[in-house]
């Protein structure tokens, strides 16, 4: 009965939250004057949109309180996980395709040739089968169109979808995927508190340097790395593994929609204030949104690596976790540097950067890699005997058979994780490699080692695979 009653409530809580965002659209069409002036759609528009997203986590809300303690909250948590990470995906594409597209116009600007004086610069371009041509005003134009699209609600929609998905995948179930007693053995609401947290404390830092002289200096790279480097320190030594890394990366997401909606939509309204009532503007208010926008553009490689980052165990299973993210952050800023200079033209007064970045990325991969063998069980004790599948098959059942099963009875997952199921020798055998990496190099299997596995099953398994994965 209780699910029907989920379904019902998740329906009508979704209904009705719709019915009012058409209404307000519906009133926001009927204005005369279209909403704020400068911009594309009215407020009232616009705040429907908000109420869309607010629609969406009502009914998660609500659907995750009916469900929890009953046998729907796995399979509703799995499709909660599955809605929000596309709708998280989607508005990521549109951001950071933005940021990327904003960037390379301000780079590849045409400044010089038959530019008019109240042009900053042009540029010509051709896609899909058209020619575009597009100016950018070195203030504003004279007058102000009626539809103006602001790129504003990619950014907001980006990071409220990402913030649920937090909850989704880590919050609503700390115990088993947040928090691991290896670590630091908090409760979930301790550790859920740090983590929310962290994102307003690494705003107040951020955007304090960010509003000093160090800003105009090349010297705030340095220390904005050893900010962020000290937060993924931080996090490693809170959380699992697996939520540091996408805890830093929801850190670097917050900066990023704070810069959108501290400075950059700010600046806008200003110039467009100003504009429309012919008053004059701040010039420092264009170039600080100029400044947080190329900030943000470093911050994406970093950022979409953490997003897949949970694929990578080699990554987040090191034994130094925050060293492992440091550097990639590292490297990738740094391959985003190299393009922005390509862009620029600029790249033959530094063709030091991207080889250097690539090295440090290359010099990753050397340091994450497995232990030689030499007849042990990578790293661990060496193999004194010859073991069994049946050895191997004994452990698996009882460490890892309780999630990847066809008929899974964690409490957690209510269906095999990636697909990956033990049920049987020949999948064992089969998926011999995943498991190598897994459960005996980088021990990030089982999760948070929730089954309490021991070293002495590992090594077995990773003698097992070194004697060639015998079906005996």
């Amino acid at each position: 009965m209780i699910q029907y009653v989920t379904l019902f409530a998740l329906l009508l809580t979704f209904l009705l939250l719709l019915g009012v965002i058409f209404a307000l659209q519906r009133v926001a069409k009927t204005r005369p004057d279209g909403g704020v002036v400068g911009e594309n759609g009215s407020t009232l528009a616009g705040y429907s949109y908000l109420l869309m997203l607010l629609a969406v986590l009502a009914a998660v809300g609500t659907a995750w309180v009916l469900a929890r303690d009953t046998p729907w909250a796995g399979h509703i948590l799995e499709w909660l996980n599955i809605v929000v990470r596309l709708m998280h995906i989607t508005f990521g594409i549109a951001w950071i395709g933005a940021s990327f597209y904003f960037v390379f116009l301000e780079n590849a600007l045409n400044r010089t040739e038959n530019v008019r004086d109240e042009l900053a610069g042009n540029l010509w371009a051709v896609h899909g089968g058209g020619f575009y041509y597009l100016e950018k005003y070195k203030s504003a134009p004279k007058v102000i169109p009626k539809n103006l699209h602001w790129f504003k609600y990619e950014a907001y929609f980006t990071w409220l979808s990402g913030f649920s998905l937090l909850f989704v995948v880590y919050y609503f179930n700390a115990s088993s995927m947040l928090i691991d007693p290896r670590v630091l053995d908090i409760s979930p609401l301790a550790g859920v508190g740090l983590g929310v947290g962290s994102f307003v404390v690494a705003w107040l830092i951020y955007d304090g340097l960010s509003r000093t002289a160090l800003v105009r200096s090349k010297w705030f790279m340095v220390v904005g790395f050893i900010v962020a480097t000290a937060f993924a320190f931080f996090y490693a030594q809170v959380f699992s593994a697996r939520a540091a890394y996408l805890h830093f990366g929801a850190m670097l997401g917050t900066l990023m929609v704070g810069n959108v909606y501290f400075t950059i939509i700010p600046a806008q309204k200003a110039m467009v204030k100003a504009a429309t009532e012919g008053t004059p503007l701040d010039p420092q208010l264009g170039k600080n949104a100029l400044a947080r926008s190329l900030h943000n553009n470093y911050f994406t490689l970093p950022v979409l690596f953490v997003m897949v980052s949970n694929h990578f165990p080699s990554t987040f299973g090191h034994a130094y976790p925050w060293a492992i993210l440091a550097a990639i952050t590292l490297g990738t800023a740094g391959v985003k540097h190299w393009l922005n200079l390509r862009e620029k033209h600029q790249t033959d007064s530094a063709v030091w950067v991207l080889p250097a970045a690539v090295a440090l990325l290359l010099a990753v991969v050397f340091v994450t890699a497995p232990p030689a063998q030499s007849g042990s069980a990578a790293g661990g004790s060496a193999c004194t005997q010859q073991v069994s599948i049946s050895q191997v098959n004994m452990i698996v059942q009882k460490r890892c058979i309780q999630c990847h099963s066809k008929n899974p009875t964690d409490d957690v997952f209510k269906s095999p994780p990636n697909g990956v199921v033990y049920d049987t020798p020949e999948d064992i055998i089969r998926l011999k490699d995943k498991i190598m990496q897994r459960v005996v190099v980088t021990k990030t299997m089982p999760q948070n080692n929730k089954t309490q596995i021991t070293q002495e099953e590992r090594d077995l398994i990773g003698c097992w695979i070194n004697q060639g994965a015998l079906n005996k």
